[in-house]
């Protein structure tokens, strides 16, 4: 039986290629700081030469591209795949060229990549020290996570008239969440609002942070790591230039970010609300409260376990001891569930020196998410509200038969078939997990590495849900690196599943989306 394609795939690479020509001038970033310091320059040039022959290649392929539904899918597919693609040159290069790195072997150079632009924050380096890597390729690391956090789809949307059409259905597609709240009456305008508000909270921690520095409340927080730090806490990326994450700096410096992990976790359209004089908009909203309240409890029973001694298994040399110390089991229980629930993947300790049940918290925590329209990851603080309202719902008409009961979310009535979509997500989510943890284990047993199934559980639920750091040899002080390259590879697959939420991908998977 013959069969013709019904998607124009000229049509989405060309536009593929017009993204990843605007997006090679991000590589002047770096350059720049790579004059700065005398490092890495040639690195970052080919970069730039290289990304923008291939973006300007692609692009010819249709220069008059008309974008349906199905080029939508496809585009925002590729987009991700060739955005990790050409952001792994400068690893490639640099490890060629330079020092010897883990880097320079190309499933490691695509993990890095894949992991910076789905904000997983998960890492492949051997050593992550300035001492060993240039401040250009560190800023790298931090840049692929800002520009993926809030969407490269969106960031082309908000400045390529050629995506003002059919921008909404590209950026509903992309973003995390069920979908994108329409804020102004042009998309574009509201792509930009939501980066304008993205890039306000950036420069605000940078600002912040510097100045504990010069207050002399944060030694550690010079300008590089003042301004590489907001770049990954608001896209809840977790790179950071520093081998041990925020544990290297001061507790002053930890409470500061942990306000703004927590409005990287929120939906950005309520504090668009905000700043035109609703703030009421982020107190009603019942995705929000139900996010600052999984905070609050988790935090809570955390915080408890610390501080009476039962939620340290071994003691760390890093951090002093914090049982019977309220101010420390406070910090480090608040930092590390809003680090884990908004996937942000940060440290400020080994949260592998904790007990059993404390990392069981942490695990639960890499499934819950942030809020839809956040740049957190996992499966989304709304869709568990509605499965549970749906919950009781059904509790409620067993026992009353007759009785009409809609599920409600901010007082309106959801549509069912917007229930099963919920349902369903979160179904195919799990069995991605589990599929993911059999192969993970299976590939770790054909080559004789040791992993163990809680730490193979833990890799895949910090990968889908682009968490970052998992437990064990995958902890927040260690790295992926000893895994086979297999599985390196699956889990670049599971990044970019993950970042997507899996529907776009599979769509692209169906034989039906391909033909007549």
């Amino acid at each position: 039986m013959s069969w013709r394609l019904r998607v124009d795939w000229r049509a989405s690479v060309g536009l593929v290629g017009t993204v990843i020509k605007y997006l090679s001038g991000t590589f002047l970033i770096p350059l720049a700081v790579g004059f700065y310091y005398g490092e890495d320059v040639p690195t970052f040039a080919v970069s730039f030469l290289f990304t923008i022959v291939v973006g300007v290649a692609l692009e010819r392929i249709d220069p008059d591209p008309d974008l349906g539904a199905r080029e939508g899918f496809l585009m925002v597919g590729l987009t991700w795949l060739v955005v990790a693609l050409v952001g792994m040159v400068p690893y490639l290069i640099a490890g060629v060229v330079g020092t010897e790195s883990t880097l320079a072997q190309p499933e490691n150079a695509l993990f890095e990549s894949m992991s910076g632009f789905t904000t997983t924050g998960a890492t492949v380096m051997g050593s992550i020290s300035l001492a060993d890597h240039s401040h250009a390729i560190m800023l790298w690391r931090q840049l692929t996570q800002w520009l993926g956090g809030m969407g490269i789809i969106v960031l082309a949307v908000a400045i390529l008239p050629e995506l003002s059409v059919g921008g909404a259905q590209l950026m509903d597609a992309e973003a995390p969440g069920p979908g994108i709240q329409k804020l102004t009456p042009r998309i574009a305008e509201t792509a930009r609002v939501l980066w304008l508000a993205y890039l306000g909270f950036t420069v605000a921690e940078m600002a912040l942070l510097y100045g504990l520095h010069l207050a002399g409340l944060a030694p550690n927080m010079g300008l590089y790591n003042a301004v590489a730090h907001p770049l990954t806490t608001m896209p809840t990326g977790g790179f950071s230039p520093e081998a041990r994450s925020i544990e290297a700096f001061s507790a002053a410096v930890q409470w500061a970010i942990i306000p703004f992990m927590v409005a990287a976790g929120t939906n950005f359209a309520l504090f668009w609300h905000v700043f035109n004089g609703e703030p009421e908009r982020l107190t009603r909203d019942t995705e929000f409260r139900a996010y600052v309240g999984v905070l609050a409890a988790l935090t809570a029973v955390v915080t408890g376990l610390l501080f009476v001694g039962t939620g340290i298994e071994t003691t760390t040399t890093n951090v002093p001891p914090i049982v019977g110390e309220i101010e420390d089991s406070a910090r480090h229980a608040t930092f590390q569930i809003v680090s884990i629930v908004t996937t942000t993947g940060y440290a400020n300790m080994d949260f592998n020196t904790w007990s059993d049940p404390a990392k069981y918290i942490l695990l639960f925590a890499m499934f819950i998410g942030g809020s839809a329209g956040s740049t957190g990851g996992a499966v989304k603080i709304v869709r568990w509200v509605v499965i549970i309202k749906s919950i009781r719902r059904e509790l409620f008409t067993t026992v009353h038969p007759e009785a009409v009961s809609p599920v409600r979310l901010g007082g309106r009535a959801l549509d069912e078939r917007a229930i099963r979509g919920i349902y369903g997500f979160t179904l195919l989510y799990l069995v991605f997990f589990f599929v993911a943890i059999i192969f993970v284990i299976a590939d770790a047993w054909r080559v004789g590495h040791q992993v163990t199934a809680f730490e193979a559980m833990s890799a895949v639920a910090a990968t889908l849900g682009n968490v970052g750091p998992g437990f064990g040899e995958v902890g927040p002080m260690n790295s992926y690196l000893p895994f086979p390259a297999t599985s390196k590879l699956f889990m670049v697959f599971l990044m970019w599943v993950g970042r997507l939420e899996i529907l776009p991908v599979l769509v692209l998977l169906t034989p039906a989306y391909w033909r007549t």
